[in-house]
């Protein structure tokens, strides 16, 4: 078999999923979820034997018809793989003895398998039909528990919003074909980027396409106000919470990155990224240190996460578009496979001799407050640390991204100068470079999977790049008063305000309850039934 044949095999990845799900489906005997978790090893198995052929004969395949053979697709297989593999495999155990387990298996391979024709075709028609696939089978994975009225409202508000995504995808898509008068991917991207190359500005379709296919990856991302049914699906099983926050909503930054020569050249497209994504990213980060359940918190956090995701594609930051993709997608599945251990974490925190010993409190149970000279100690370190690294690997464009992560650094060094057994300043300044050279290694390491799109460039300190900075440091303020004073009356009365999500979600419900009501599961009517009859009859 040829090395260009073999590079062809992991195609068959997406097929097999849907056909591994369309037989699990119909499926009657205890073997499914043996039979499921024997299939995705088998598909880790190809793919990883032939990833490294796939990728390294990429060219040969860029411009087939139906499929889009580049090192992005191949990642983004990948990665649908992996998780696959690990979300069935611990299925196995924690779906055991759950009725209708042919169901499951079926609705999360077809789920598995539209994300993975999604990532590889080449074909616009294609695209959208799978875009399609993954929300109508993610749906049925959402109402698995089909008694919990919260879960039923979730996937309800899911519903809605997706199909407005779709319509705006679809609307995008046919602006896309009458001015390119081509369904090919390739043909598109490839004509945006000669006309760019060119000096040719856009016309008023592919205008109004970049702003549609922004707003389709901000619905698809779960940003305010379109947020409140990302934080209700706890409801459903671990590993369908799991699939979503790894896998799912992350297709908004991959819908981004596959149209950045033509969203990438609209200003109008990049300011609506800049202005929702932002205050998403600030308002979702900011709620989430209000939280006490870790899945609400995990929720919150994607949110968060995949709003900075947006912004730093609005800011010309498509390396690190990629990199917080595959970065967050690990995170959030071990994250919520993990979150059943909890408890037993924070008790085995909470007794360990280091957290005895690091654990500074006052006798009113205070945490002690950093001072002033702390602050600007650490602001000063991080701030050197970032300014070096940079400079030595040259990178040029928006600042803000690195701003950002000095900030970060300097609520670590704030952490790390006010425990009981302080760290020197010369240790605290090698550790935060060291950090900064891992940051700037895996950001210059992303160069080699994207092509180099030049046509959106954001300068440093630009108006683009300082509203950015602007809001990463109201970030760190407020977060830090948060934490350290929330006894003020004006960051307490803020502190409710976080607490009750900013009161964004409650309209939005509303009005999708006013424009489609939702039918309650019978059990809650019957349980709602019940309270009532029990409750005594008003006097007259």
């Amino acid at each position: 078999m040829s090395l260009v044949a073999l590079s062809f095999l992991p195609i068959v990845i997406p097929f097999a999923l849907f056909l591994g799900g369309w037989y699990l489906g119909r499926e009657k005997t205890q073997c499914v979820a043996h039979k499921a978790s024997r299939l995705s090893f088998v598909l880790l198995i190809i793919f990883l034997s032939t990833f490294p052929i796939s990728y390294f004969f990429t060219d040969a395949w860029q411009s087939s018809t139906l499929i889009r053979h580049t090192a992005l697709n191949q990642i983004m297989l990948g990665l649908v793989t992996v998780m696959g593999w690990v979300l069935i495999s611990f299925s196995r155990n924690y779906m055991a003895g759950q009725a209708n387990l042919n169901r499951y298996y079926r609705w999360l391979m077809f789920t598995l398998a539209s994300v993975a024709i999604t990532v590889t075709t080449n074909h616009l028609v294609i695209f959208w039909f799978g875009w399609l696939g993954i929300s109508l089978s993610l749906n049925n994975l959402l109402t698995f528990y089909a008694d919990r009225p919260r879960a039923i409202l979730a996937a309800h508000k899911k519903f809605m919003l997706a199909r407005v995504a779709e319509l705006s995808l679809f609307s995008a898509f046919a602006l896309l074909y009458q001015q390119y008068d081509s369904l090919y991917i390739n043909t598109i991207i490839n004509t945006a980027v000669a006309q760019s190359n060119a000096g040719f500005a856009l016309q008023w379709q592919e205008q109004v396409a970049a702003c549609l296919i922004a707003l389709a990856a901000l619905i698809k991302c779960a940003q305010l106000p379109f947020h409140g049914w990302l934080i209700q699906v706890v409801e459903s099983p671990t590993t369908v919470s799991a699939l979503l926050h790894a896998g799912v909503i992350n297709l908004g930054g991959y819908l981004l990155l596959l149209f950045t020569p033509v969203v990438a050249q609209s200003s109008v497209a990049v300011w609506l990224l800049l202005i929702i994504a932002g205050l998403s990213t600030l308002a979702s980060a900011l709620i989430m240190t209000t939280r006490i359940s870790v899945k609400v918190r995990l929720a919150w956090s994607t949110c968060a996460q995949m709003g900075l995701m947006l912004l730093e594609f609005a800011l010309g930051l498509y390396e690190l578009v990629l990199l917080h993709l595959l970065a967050h997608s690990f995170y959030k599945a071990y994250s919520f496979l993990n979150s059943g251990n909890a408890v037993n974490d924070a008790i085995r925190l909470r007794l360990s001799s280091a957290a005895k010993n690091n654990t500074q409190f006052s006798d009113s149970n205070k945490a002690v407050v950093p001072n002033a000279q702390t602050w600007l100690i650490a602001l000063g370190l991080s701030t050197a640390c970032v300014v070096i690294i940079r400079t030595l690997f040259g990178f040029e464009g928006a600042f803000s991204a690195w701003w950002l992560f000095a900030l970060a650094l300097t609520v670590l060094i704030v952490q790390w100068r006010t425990c009981e057994h302080s760290r020197s300043v010369v240790y605290t300044f090698i550790m935060g470079t060291l950090l900064c050279v891992v940051y700037a290694t895996l950001k210059y390491a992303m160069h080699f999977v994207l092509p180099n799109y030049s046509m959106h460039t954001v300068e440093a300190f630009s108006p683009a790049d300082i509203w950015a900075m602007v809001l990463f440091s109201l970030l760190f303020i407020l977060s830090a008063l948060l934490h350290y004073q929330v006894r003020w009356p004006a960051i307490r009365h803020l502190s409710i305000a976080l607490f009750a999500g900013l009161y964004l979600d409650e309209w939005l419900t509303r009005l999708v309850l006013k424009f489609w009501p939702v039918t309650l599961p019978a059990r809650a009517k019957e349980q709602h039934h019940a309270v009532n009859a029990n409750q005594p009859s008003p006097k007259p």
